[in-house]
């Protein structure tokens, strides 16, 4: 059974299939090392909540979802990620944004499209897209970042389907003198 888009008078489109605290234990993340990469297994739980709805220059309705991330490794059961930030959502345009921070000095946010007249009881693909130096959709980074790690584009697929949620999530970095595609991938459960 599909969970409705329209909570509180509200239309969430696809992001109602977000909304909800997940949990996942099958997480990758290949990370950058001075002479390779590392790999890390981790859990994490991802909280949804929905915000309601926001107007822009009162042309624009977003619908808005929040959420915190935490990812801890297996290893050790250290956090070693934590993001906060928001989904958004214009019906009228199709326009989808994800917001995001982490306490390292860094921000994005990112655009794509979603289709306003899907059919929301199958499988979702939220995907967005953000880049350095990029009009529409940016990244802000500390001086540190900037020149030591710099983050040059950022890529998140999501994959809904029911209380099942996937993702692949790739930062494309520059760093120890090379360019290198740091991957998360997860697949999450609704609880």
């Amino acid at each position: 059974m599909s969970k409705p888009s329209v909570i509180d008078g509200i239309d969430y489109g696809p992001l109602a299939g977000l909304i909800g605290t997940w949990k996942g234990d099958k997480g990758v993340d290949r990370a950058p090392e001075p002479e390779g990469e590392e790999r890390n297994l981790f859990y994490e739980t991802i909280l949804f909540e929905a915000c309601g709805d926001v107007e822009n220059a009162k042309e624009q309705v977003l619908a808005v979802v929040r959420y915190h991330q935490v990812v801890s490794r297996k290893s050790n059961d250290k956090v070693f990620h934590n993001e906060t930030g928001y989904w958004s959502w214009d019906a009228k345009s199709g326009v989808l944004m994800q917001s995001l921070t982490i306490p390292r000095g860094f921000a994005l946010l990112a655009g794509g499209r979603f289709d306003a007249k899907a059919d929301y009881s199958g499988e979702l693909v939220l995907e967005v897209k953000a880049a350095e130096n990029d009009a529409d959709w940016g990244i802000v980074q500390s001086p540190f970042l900037r020149d030591k790690a710099r983050t040059t584009a950022f890529t998140h697929k999501v994959v809904l389907n029911g209380d099942a949620m996937s993702y692949t999530e790739t930062t494309v970095l520059a760093i120890y003198g090379r360019r290198y595609d740091h991957i998360d991938v997860n697949r999450l459960m609704r609880v």
